[in-house]
């Protein structure tokens, strides 16, 4: 009895997870089920917490108050995973949390800020066919196609948050960048893939039809297609979940080249100048590259661009605004708070560089890093009908303390505020990350 107490009591490592740039983390918290490892599970939670400062968009309101610029704590991601193999071709993955909640958004139906629901964000199986070659698998999942970072894991990313773009239909008719469907994956030598066939969510997104600009169609159900091929020519990377690593901090020589598509039949709708209603699919294509190499210096670089090519229908675009701190706007709800131009049809890129400091120890270790995003939307028009291009930029610097599972990141982003689309302003966020992960 003993013995099997200490056994399900040991916490060891596991290989799929090891790259966080931490050794005394060990792995975390993987109990093994019996004497070899071989039945297991894996429990991982983490909570990353802003304190910002944001210079909101012209016309902005606070409970009904104009807002000019906001101070505030937030809820960025809350998440608790688990995910177990009984033996080495079953897998089960248990994903929920909560995101964005602030004193303003991210409440219970998104009234307010309050008592934001808890959801499953991943619960799918997994069956491995042949080993390293082919599993197949259904479910919640986040098997996703189009490029690198719209499967980025939240644990280990480069850049202060993800640029969002990435995650092209983003709780439009996916569920937080996932969807229900069946997926396969695999290695094939070098070449990693993974595709899909998805069912759409309905739409909360598609508003009234507009003439000659595109929007989600929310009488659509045709299946979603999607995919992600990547080429590795140095260190092989994990497959066995589908989070990429946004930075190895030294531990890993990576570079990889990948492309990746999503097509969706009868995803948008429009009116045309006749009056008629038009519906037309969604065809989405990215090409991306990512490298992580460490330097003799004992320093590493760090640096990903994306390109991304989208049809979401004729002039489609659409303003985000993460963790938006105004709840309205005396000119246009959609570019309230923080909220700018973030996806549309046209082609959108973006990259990121980071560079690693030497290291003198492990328990501090500084990373800055620059990213632009550039965003060419042919729906983003000033009043001459000319296109306005859409360009964010971003400074940061993180501060590991314990490799990702504990780090501080500081970061500066200028962004436009499209308010005007005639004098576009430039406007300024100021945030600080703390994230623990275990």
């Amino acid at each position: 009895m003993k013995k099997t107490i200490l056994l399900v009591l040991l916490l060891i490592g596991s290989g799929s997870l090891m790259a966080q740039g931490f050794a005394d983390y060990n792995g975390g918290l993987k109990v093994k089920l019996n004497e070899d490892g071989s039945k297991y599970f894996r429990l991982l939670t983490w909570h990353q917490v802003w304190l910002r400062y944001n210079q909101n968009n012209e016309g902005s309101l606070r409970a009904g108050a104009p807002q000019d610029a906001t101070t505030d704590v937030g809820l960025r991601r809350s998440r608790f995973l688990m995910f177990s193999q009984l033996n080495k071709r079953f897998l089960i993955v248990t994903h929920f949390g909560i995101n964005n909640q602030n004193a303003v958004s991210g409440g219970y139906l998104g009234v307010d800020g309050k008592k934001p629901q808890l959801y499953m964000h991943d619960a799918w199986v997994d069956y491995t066919v042949i080993p390293k070659y082919l599993n197949l698998g259904g479910g919640l999942h986040y098997w996703n196609g189009l490029s690198r970072m719209t499967n980025a894991s939240t644990l280990n990313l480069m850049a202060y948050d993800a640029p969002i773009l990435n995650w092209a239909t983003i709780e439009a008719t996916d569920q937080f960048a996932r969807k229900l469907g069946i997926f396969a994956k695999g290695k094939i030598g070098k070449l990693a893939y993974q595709v899909a066939v998805n069912d759409p969510f309905e739409t909360n997104t598609g508003g009234a039809i507009a003439v000659e600009r595109a929007n989600y169609n929310p009488q659509n159900s045709a299946k979603v297609y999607e995919g992600y091929f990547q080429y590795e020519f140095f260190d092989a990377e994990g497959n066995l979940l589908p989070y990429r690593v946004g930075t190895y901090l030294g531990t890993k020589k990576v570079f990889n080249i990948g492309a990746g598509f999503m097509s969706n039949p009868d995803a948008m709708w429009y009116t045309n100048t006749a009056g008629d209603t038009v519906t037309s699919g969604m065809n989405l294509f990215s090409v991306d590259a990512f490298l992580d190499l460490p330097l003799k210096n004992g320093g590493a670089l760090t640096a990903y661009a994306a390109g991304y090519f989208n049809d979401f229908g004729p002039n489609n675009v659409r303003s985000i605004g993460i963790l938006n701190p105004a709840d309205g706007s005396t000119i246009s709800a959609g570019l309230r708070g923080n909220s700018f131009p973030t996806l549309g049809t046209g082609t959108s890129i973006y990259t990121q560089v980071g560079y690693m400091l030497p290291k003198k120890r492990d328990d501090l270790i500084w990373q800055p890093y620059v990213a632009l995003i550039y965003n060419d939307f042919e729906g983003v028009q000033d009043s001459n009908g000319d296109k306005v291009p859409v360009s964010v930029f971003d400074l940061g610097l993180n501060m590991y303390m314990a490799g990702h599972h504990s780090k501080l990141t500081l970061n500066y982003r200028s962004r436009p505020d499209f308010t005007n689309p005639d004098d576009v302003t430039r406007k300024s966020e100021i945030t600080l990350q703390a994230m623990i992960y275990l």
